[in-house]
């Protein structure tokens, strides 16, 4: 059985557009994303469901997508952001995720029916994936200082 497609982005066997990373954790582009800068955060070790995942690595997952959500904010001049976590159902990747996605006063996300927006072009793509990394960088120096 070959690994699910989270865990073979984790190890790099599929490219994606990472945001960010370390040793336990895992930020990219979504890639049929609700708005542009909408990313999944998930842990790089195999966990089916919030369940699974140990309170430590909880509290870190926790604390990343409290920086995406500061990052989109400061880098896609968001107003705030949509995160949720879908637990076995409606889990379309047995793998835990959480999204995080940008928001405005206005944006047409409404309840559950969420419709899908594609990014103008692979280098629009890029742009956003850069400004977010780059938000999650300088978070991270100010954390050190």
């Amino acid at each position: 059985m070959k690994p699910c497609i989270f865990c073979r982005i984790a190890s790099g066997e599929i490219p994606a557009g990472i945001v960010f990373e370390d040793e336990e954790t895992l930020a990219f582009l979504d890639h049929r994303p609700l708005f542009p800068g909408h990313c999944l955060l998930i842990p790089r070790g195999h966990m089916e469901t919030l369940i699974d995942v140990p309170a430590r690595l909880l509290s870190q997952l926790s604390l990343k997508t409290r920086s995406l959500a500061i990052a989109m904010e400061k880098a896609l001049s968001a107003q705030g952001a949509f995160i949720a976590i879908n637990n076995r159902v409606s889990q379309s990747v047995p793998h835990v995720h959480i999204h995080v996605v940008p928001r405005t006063k206005g944006d047409a996300l409404k309840g559950f029916f969420w419709p899908r927006q594609k990014y103008r072009d692979p280098e629009h793509m890029e742009e956003v994936r850069v400004a977010l990394e780059r938000s999650m960088e300088q978070m991270a120096e100010g954390d050190k200082e």
